[in-house]
């Protein structure tokens, strides 16, 4: 940046040089005194009026990151998770009892003017089985892997003669509503009855497609502004397991329990610029002779959901909520490279050893870290 200095260099030439002069003659070169001093002050004035003098921009970089920023379009990130117990069935004399959830999942981008900017969409499918005498027959070590890891094992092609597998098709929802708001996504990708009525849409989607997307209109409606902008990319990680539940005996119910823990993080090159955790316990009881217990048509609501309702601060005199440790981690982390995350410094329980974040997070946070990883893959 150039400026001419010639009106600042001249004030304080005059100022340094006439100074002396008031009430005391000042000598210069042992010959002058202030009258000359003058005279001389005059030539340097004219010679340095119009003197260019750069100076060194040092605001420029922040300006421009600035105008940068305001350029890029902010848009919110969302989250639905949605729990199905509907299919369980009690054991009889003839076939096992079964527990079993069905949890969609929608993570969504999505702008201030409505449009959808990214959009991803999950299932996990899970089952845990019991016989007439309240015993799990399950392997509760078995891994769960969600529809989309899946792949083509889930078996749409194989065993439905499907020409698309379940990936593929809600892989073609997702892509649909990029670019769409709500309105124009449910009136245009779906008829009354669930299924697609848009014909591209159609030549892939052959699944019922409406409980999709009100799982993607619950993740639009959940969305807030944490970090993200348009054109960041939307990862989804989930991590489920089925290792909680218990027989039942004479004295206790039986317990089938499913516990997912969802991230979705948004990322500009390897940075997280916006990050949302969540996290289900979907349960259904039965009792020592395998009937089930549970009100499979009850709402299964996620730990954000929940909020003061999960008991943290009333059953074990937490300071801070579920919900309100996992929104300050998530806070924590966005800015951050995954590879910073997998360093967070943590106990052989894994909560947080930082002092910053251990004021507010006092959970385990290696689950956490583990569903980082998995969606900056």
């Amino acid at each position: 940046m150039r400026k001419k200095m010639g009106v600042f260099v001249s004030s304080v030439l005059a100022v340094s040089m006439l100074s002396g002069c008031v009430g005391t003659p000042v000598v210069y070169n042992n010959n002058c005194e202030c009258g000359e001093l003058a005279a001389k002050l005059d030539e340097i004035l004219e010679a340095v009026e119009n003197i260019e003098v750069t100076v060194p921009a040092q605001n420029d970089a922040a300006d421009n990151a600035e105008a940068v920023q305001g350029d890029a379009q902010a848009v919110k990130t969302g989250l639905s998770v949605m729990v199905n117990l509907a299919d369980s069935v009690s054991a009889d004399a003839e076939n096992e009892g079964a527990a079993k959830f069905d949890i969609t999942v929608a993570a969504v981008t999505v702008g201030e003017d409505g449009v959808i900017d990214a959009c991803r969409i999950d299932s996990v499918p899970a089952t845990v089985n019991f016989g007439e005498d309240g015993v799990i027959t399950s392997d509760l070590a078995a891994e769960i892997l969600t529809k989309d890891e899946l792949g083509e094992n889930y078996g749409m092609k194989l065993y439905g003669g499907a020409k698309y597998e379940w990936n593929e098709q809600a892989a073609a929802l997702a892509a649909y509503a990029e670019g769409k708001t709500l309105d124009e996504l449910k009136n245009g990708a779906v008829g009354e009855t669930g299924m697609a009525v848009d014909a591209d849409l159609a030549s892939t989607a052959t699944i019922y497609l409406g409980g999709y997307v009100a799982a993607i209109e619950e993740a639009v409606n959940n969305a807030q502004h944490l970090g993200a902008v348009k054109g960041d990319d939307l990862r989804l990680a989930v991590i489920s397991g089925i290792g909680s539940s218990a027989d039942a005996d004479a004295e206790n119910n039986g317990t089938a329990q499913l516990d997912s823990d969802f991230a979705v993080l948004t990322m500009n090159a390897d940075v997280i610029t916006s990050c949302y955790l969540d996290s289900v316990q979907a349960k259904v009881a039965f009792d020592a002779a395998g009937a089930i217990t549970t009100d499979l048509a009850a709402d299964v609501l996620t730990k954000n959901e929940l909020g003061e309702g999960y008991g943290m601060k009333l059953y074990a005199g937490s300071t801070y909520e579920w919900n309100e440790q996992a929104a300050s981690f998530a806070e924590y982390v966005t800015g951050k490279t995954a590879a910073e995350v997998s360093g967070i410094a943590v106990n052989e329980k894994t909560a947080p050893t930082d002092a910053d974040l251990a004021s507010t997070v006092t959970i385990a946070v290696g689950g956490f870290m583990n569903l980082i990883e998995k969606a900056a893959e």
